[in-house]
């Protein structure tokens, strides 16, 4: 009798510890690359500038000029791919809702089939098809997740992914140019800044993936300074060129 209780205590303990990450990322995935997105490609074109010798003023007007237009930039992309990927699986899921008014049992004759091919029994599967279509958007529901991958009721809004991208571009953007609205005169303090940044980004990024957080921070550091470097080995080559 104890042996029998320990085995569904266990039973129980490990049910109740299994869990998953969010693979798809949620609000943080999207969030914490669109700063990246910011912080490597302002730092890029700022350190671009100052190594064509240009002055300080330049060097901070190319980062504000470089965080709106990119954040606008994001933002409209954005929203419209998003709006058309959404309009795309309305009229798929417009198509779906004709054929299960006009061909009911040819629909649920396929969602079973679907069922079988996953392996469940014929006449089981029929069954399952038979009482899962009794409700039409039920079945609307059922068929759009099995055929088209989608939810219905949880299609992405163009306008939050909009908005979302313009701030978190904008954040990621800022962190450059911060030093410079504070007071500093050279470009080191924006370049410590950014890359500081992008190792939290980095880091951030570990808690949606396998890898440890200090080799995703240290991944992004290493692109971000990479890209910060070349940029500026080419604004000094042709600052000379044109100078």
């Amino acid at each position: 009798m104890a042996v029998i209780d320990t085995e569904a205590t266990l039973h129980e303990a490990h049910r109740d510890n299994h869990t998953h990450r969010d693979v798809n990322g949620g609000w943080l995935r999207p969030a914490v690359f669109g700063a990246m997105d910011g912080l490597v490609s302002n730092l890029a074109l700022m350190t671009g500038v100052a190594g064509g010798s240009a002055g300080q003023q330049t060097v901070v007007l190319s980062g504000l000029a470089g965080l709106a237009a990119g954040a606008f930039s994001m933002a409209a992309g954005e929203y419209t791919s998003v709006a058309s990927q959404r309009e795309l699986v309305e009229a798929e899921l417009d198509v779906e809702r004709r054929e299960l008014r006009k061909h009911p049992e040819d629909e649920e004759a396929e969602l079973a089939a679907l069922y079988q091919a996953r392996g469940v029994e014929p006449g089981l599967a029929r069954e399952v098809a038979r009482q899962l279509s009794r409700d039409p958007e039920q079945a609307l529901e059922i068929h759009a997740r099995e055929e088209l991958g989608v939810a219905p009721g949880d299609l992405p809004s163009p306008a939050v992914a909009a908005v979302s991208s313009f701030g978190s571009f904008a954040l990621g953007a800022l962190l450059p140019v911060l030093p410079y609205l504070l007071g500093a005169s050279s470009l080191w303090p924006a370049v410590l800044v950014a890359l500081l940044g992008l190792f939290l980004c980095g880091a951030v990024v570990a808690k949606v993936t396998a890898r440890s957080w200090w080799y995703s921070g240290l991944r992004q550091l290493a692109l971000g300074g990479a890209a910060a470097g070349v940029t500026y080995a080419l604004g000094s080559l042709f600052g000379t060129a044109v100078g």
